[in-house]
């Protein structure tokens, strides 16, 4: 029997659960939550199937195919490694984006339930959320020339680092939600580094790297974060959600 090597069995357990706790939380939100609530809720859900069951999915089957297409482009691998992230993380945008906008859909105005800092897509992609992504695909891009992570392993840590970082803006409770903030970050890196040369010069991985993996990112952001938050102060353009609204 062909065993499966720990990470992918780790992301497969994780996709389980998340799934499962999505299903549960749905189901709550839908019997005993009051319309904002509710409505954050089916929007989390709407990303989740959007996203990571039809986007993962699709990512996972055309695998191949887009890697030699990327393969096959010119210039070198690291700049098409954080194009191809950034492509991804402004689409993961874009679907948060319009999961806020839906709010009447779900039977709330807008702005009193939201996934995202604003109803803007450019407000949020050039002034919140991908403007600060796209320095960690840059660290990536140098983990990745100097180490041999697999794509299962920068899928994974990619998503670790995107739940610290969650952590690092809405709380401790943002923990309980790593297998969603692991797919969904983990999404936008798992293709790219597929779509690198396995030829690249780049050493074996050791133990330290792992977290080296998962903090290095976040170092390269700082800056841009910093910058950011001094000339763009306001880090939600809603008021609170009130939940039993």
């Amino acid at each position: 029997m062909k065993t499966i090597p720990f990470i992918k069995f780790f992301i497969i357990v994780l996709g389980i659960w998340l799934a499962i706790s999505t299903s549960v939380v749905l189901l709550v939100a839908l019997t005993a939550m009051g319309p904002n609530s509710r409505a954050v809720i089916l929007m989390g859900a709407g990303l989740i199937l959007v996203w990571i069951a039809l986007g993962g999915t699709l990512m996972y089957v055309f695998r191949d195919r887009i890697r030699g297409f990327v393969l096959g482009l010119p210039g070198r691998w690291q700049v098409k490694f954080v194009l191809l992230a950034t492509l991804l993380a402004l689409t993961e945008e874009a679907i948060t984006v319009t999961m806020t906008n839906l709010a009447p859909m779900f039977g709330v105005p807008v702005g009193a339930a939201y996934i995202t800092a604003s109803a803007n897509y450019l407000d949020v992609v050039a002034l919140h959320s991908a403007v600060v992504i796209i320095p960690m695909f840059i660290g990536w891009a140098f983990l990745l020339s100097r180490w041999d992570f697999t794509s299962a392993q920068v899928f994974l840590l990619f998503g670790l680092t995107g739940t610290l970082a969650e952590v690092s803006f809405g709380g401790i409770q943002q923990l309980a939600q790593i297998a969603m903030w692991t797919f969904v970050y983990g999404l936008m890196v798992f293709l790219p580094a597929y779509c690198i040369p396995a030829e690249r010069g780049a050493k074996p991985i050791r133990w330290w790297h792992f977290p080296l993996a998962v903090v290095l990112p976040i170092v390269f952001s700082v800056p841009v974060a910093v910058v950011v938050g001094t000339l763009h102060p306001t880090p939600i353009h809603f008021p609170p959600i009130t939940p039993n609204s």
